[in-house]
């Protein structure tokens, strides 16, 4: 029978895997995307759409690991991870169906990536703490490693899937993520396990807020610093 802590070491491998996939399997199949939806993206009222999609995910994942770091040692880390493989598979299966072309298109793109980025951020913000509770002080090292090399693994297929399946479909790019999402949901709903008790704790609801509000609002002015402002190419003297 195969040890707990390789089960955990291989769910949350894949886990971390298919989250840092979609943090760079867009990045190259943006034009096939906005051509679906019939959208120019390099037009003045167009431009923020692509900047969305590219940032939206990579957002709420970096603003949303310490808030679901401390939920998750409250309400237990293989519960919100497992609710996070099922979030980022749902918003899989959205991006997939979208519906519809021009801005309504574009705007259900950005919500779905979004939905994603919550679902990763669940994964990433409780993967190194499941295999900390799984694996013996000795082994740690090792394990975390091989999901950290996942990690920067998912980064460069990511690019190469994305180049490869925009060529074919740009739907294709979202749905390759469902199968592997919806496999390791019910793996991870069926085998893994609480070690560590959750425990009572509180946030901190102001320094939470403090961080998120600063990271969006600095990703807003850059939007706008980018979006060309009355005479000007670029909008870095827009109020």
């Amino acid at each position: 029978m195969v040890q707990y802590k390789w089960v955990a070491l291989s769910n949350t491998t894949l886990g971390v895997l298919m989250a840092s996939i979609n943090s760079t399997i867009i990045l190259i199949s943006l034009p096939a995307i906005f051509r679906g939806i019939a959208i120019n993206p390099l037009l003045p009222t167009s431009f923020p759409y692509l900047l969305w999609i590219l940032f939206g995910y990579s957002i709420v994942t970096a603003t949303m690991l310490v808030t679901f770091g401390r939920l998750s040692d409250m309400y237990g880390r293989v519960r919100l991870y497992n609710m996070g493989f099922a979030i980022f598979t749902a918003g899989s299966i959205l991006l997939f169906l979208t519906p519809g072309k021009g801005d309504f298109a574009a705007n259900l793109i950005i919500a779905y990536r979004i939905i994603q980025g919550l679902g990763a951020a669940f994964l990433f913000s409780n993967s190194a703490a499941i295999l900390t509770d799984a694996f013996p002080h000795t082994e740690r090292g090792r394990a975390l490693g091989l999901n950290q090399v996942a990690a920067l693994a998912g980064s460069l297929i990511g690019l190469i899937l994305g180049g490869i399946l925009a060529v074919i479909n740009w739907r294709y790019i979202f749905l390759v993520s469902v199968p592997v999402g919806l496999a390791g949901t019910v793996w991870s709903y069926l085998k893994l396990k609480e070690i560590v008790k959750p425990k009572k704790a509180k946030i901190d609801y102001s320094g939470n807020l403090t961080f998120a509000g600063g990271l969006t609002l600095l990703l807003i002015a850059i939007t706008y610093g980018l979006i060309p402002y009355s005479g000007s190419i670029m909008g870095w003297g827009d109020p």
